[in-house]
Order: C-alpha cells, then sequence, then structure tokens
C-alpha cells in the first residue's frame, strides 16, 4: 500500500499549480529574479513542492553556464528536474551544499519537537547565503514554514531580507501570511496558490492511497487540500463523517444512542476527536453559506447534504451564525474539558437552536 506522497524535497510531482510554476519560470529567465519569494495559500496544496521543485531548478543551472546554459534557458518550459538528476538527489537527501532548510526541529534538552522555529535556526541564514557558491550558481534557503517563526526568528529573517546577497535566493511557505511581520511581508515577491480543483485532489489520493474507497468524497471534505485528504483517509475520516451525518440527520430529535457512541469514540481518541472537530466546523461553515445563498459550494455534489442543509437551515441564518460562535468556543476549550461532554453539548447546542 502507498501511505502517501513523498516529502516536498523529494517529490518529483507538482499538480494544479502550472500558472504559479510558469510565474517562477518567467522570473528566473527574465535575469531579474526577486531575491525573496513569499509562496502562500491553505496547508496541504502542495506550497512547498513548488518550492523545493524552484530550488532543484535553480540550483540545475549551475550546471550548465555558457553556451548550454543559454540553450537550457531557451528550451526550459517548466521548472521539471529528472528524478535521476545528480541536484535533484541531493536536494532529496538534504546533501546539497548549496541549500539550507529551515523547519521545526527537536529540541535537544527535551528530545521533543519545538512547536516553533527559534532564533538560532534562523540566525545563520545572513551567513550562508553570503559564501560563494560551491557548485558555481545559486545559494538558497527554504523556511518551511514561516508562520511557525517565533518573534525572534521572524526578526532575524527580517534582517536577511533587508540586506540580501547576490545571487541569493529564499523562499518562505506560509500557510497564514496575516501572522508574519509586515516588513517580511513587504520585501518578498508574494505567489499566492489557489486551493486544487475537486478532481485533481481527487486524483491525487487515488494515487497515494488507493485503498481508500472513496476519493471523490475525500476531495470535498478536504476543500482543495491533498494533505487534508490523505490525512483524513488516514485518520478514519471517513467513517467519522458518515457516522456525523447519520447524527445529523436525527435533528432535532437526536439519536442520544448514535450521540453517545460518537462521543465515545472522541473520548478514547485525540486524533478522532480532532478529526470530527474539523469535519463538525467543514460542515457548519458550508451550511451557514447554505443558509445565506442557497449554495453548496464544494459540497454541491452531494444530494443528501444539499436536502439536509435545506431543511436544518428554513428557520434562517441568524441561528446558525450563534452556533457557529458557540460551538466553537466549546471546540477551542476542549483540552481543557471532557472530549466526549464537549461533543455531547455540541449536538445539544445544535438541537436547542432548532427548537427554539
Amino acid at each position: 500500500m502507498n501511505d502517501g506522497p513523498p516529502p516536498p524535497r523529494a517529490n518529483p510531482h507538482l499538480a494544479g499549480h502550472e500558472e504559479a510554476e510558469q510565474t517562477l519560470l518567467q522570473a528566473y529567465n527574465s535575469g531579474r529574479l526577486p531575491h525573496a519569494w513569499l509562496i502562500t495559500g491553505p496547508a496541504g496544496i502542495g506550497k512547498a513542492t513548488l518550492a523545493f521543485r524552484f530550488v532543484r531548478f535553480v540550483l540545475a543551472q549551475a550546471h550548465g553556464e555558457g553556451g548550454l546554459f543559454a540553450a537550457a534557458q531557451e528550451k526550459a518550459d517548466s521548472l521539471a528536474v529528472e528524478a535521476s538528476d545528480p541536484v535533484f538527489q541531493r536536494v532529496a537527501s538534504g546533501g546539497h551544499a548549496d541549500l539550507k532548510c529551515v523547519e521545526r526541529e527537536q529540541d535537544p534538552k527535551t528530545g521533543k519537537m519545538r512547536t516553533e522555529i527559534v532564533a538560532d535556526q534562523v540566525r545563520g541564514i545572513g551567513h550562508f547565503l553570503g559564501l560563494t557558491a560551491a557548485e558555481g550558481g545559486w545559494r538558497v534557503v527554504v523556511i518551511d514554514s514561516g508562520d511557525e517563526m517565533n518573534r525572534h526568528a521572524a526578526n532575524a529573517a527580517l534582517k536577511v531580507l533587508e540586506e540580501p546577497p547576490a545571487k541569493s535566493l529564499l523562499l518562505v511557505v506560509s500557510h497564514n501570511p496575516g501572522r508574519l511581520l509586515p516588513t517580511i511581508r513587504s520585501r518578498c515577491r508574494r505567489l499566492a496558490l489557489k486551493p486544487l480543483a475537486d478532481g485533481t485532489v481527487a486524483e491525487l489520493v487515488a494515487r497515494y492511497r488507493p485503498d481508500t474507497g472513496d476519493a471523490d468524497l475525500l476531495a470535498r471534505l478536504a476543500c482543495g487540500s491533498v494533505g487534508r485528504a490523505l490525512s483524513l483517509a488516514g485518520e478514519g475520516g471517513l467513517a467519522l463523517y458518515r457516522d456525523l451525518m447519520g447524527l445529523l440527520e436525527t435533528l432535532p430529535d437526536l439519536d442520544t444512542g448514535a450521540l453517545h457512541g460518537l462521543g465515545d469514540r472522541a473520548a478514547k481518541s485525540e486524533a478522532a476527536f480532532h478529526t470530527l472537530s474539523d469535519l463538525l466546523r467543514g460542515w457548519l461553515g458550508r451550511l451557514i453559506i447554505f443558509a445565506a445563498d442557497g449554495e453548496l459550494e464544494r459540497a454541491d455534489a452531494d444530494a443528501g447534504e444539499a436536502a439536509l442543509m435545506e431543511r436544518l437551515s428554513s428557520g434562517g441564518l441568524e441561528p446558525w451564525l450563534e452556533v457557529w460562535e458557540k460551538v466553537n468556543r466549546l471546540l477551542a476549550r476542549a483540552d481543557n474539558l471532557d472530549r466526549k461532554q464537549v461533543v455531547l453539548n455540541v449536538f445539544f447546542t445544535m438541537e436547542s437552536a432548532l427548537r427554539s
């Protein structure tokens, strides 16, 4: 069984971002490549995969200086570098001398993964980029993700952006650019990636997890993120979604036996609770959209869900906006509460809204 895609640094495939790829390629071929790029978009759509695809392309050009280099530029119509290429292999293994990757690491004191990127990881970037390239081309740094830099790390990155060395390239991956310093955003060329089409997500799920059984449903639930779709597949998300929908169908007269069963599953597994929480938020978001304008966007292919939402939203939008606020408060406090009771209270909140 295929357990998923290779990590971004070793993934030769990119799907659904052809326009962004051409933007990077044209910027390189123009001879005026911006020294810093901010690659943004929802988590799990391929931002880091695109970043490393560009890294390999840029580093591979060092082997074609002179006439061969010019010819390669004229012919290049994508950023693809063959997996058999030595540059691809060194990037994939983390052994390329002109590439530095900054991401969360283990804390040597605790042995646990840090929750953020710390300043010590970033301070050496300026020195690294200022060195002469070992292979005669560019020096490249990838920060994945920039959102995870703490304040001190972000300030250290800003110093690099203020005085970038020649032939240096900094790629910052960001799921939520609003969390970055405004000065970091202003000094980077922004490349915004869009969520993937459902058909693209379904194709990728079928490639990486052919055992899932319903790639189309996973694609709809993942809202354009193949990473989220694969996580749902691995976390039993399809079974949880079907149980969730079955329970929602009983509103406003909740099936208490089914509710307690779902609550027990959430209580036994933190992963199941978080998956259920995400599915609930997604469903409520789609319901609010439906209540506002009668359309379901990504859920419109599911006739059963559409019929359920039409029935539940007959009382208008306002009650569901209140439910949204209350449910999100409950889920946000879940770490300090009994998980089963949180699930019960979420459904009692919806039941109460429909009965009032």
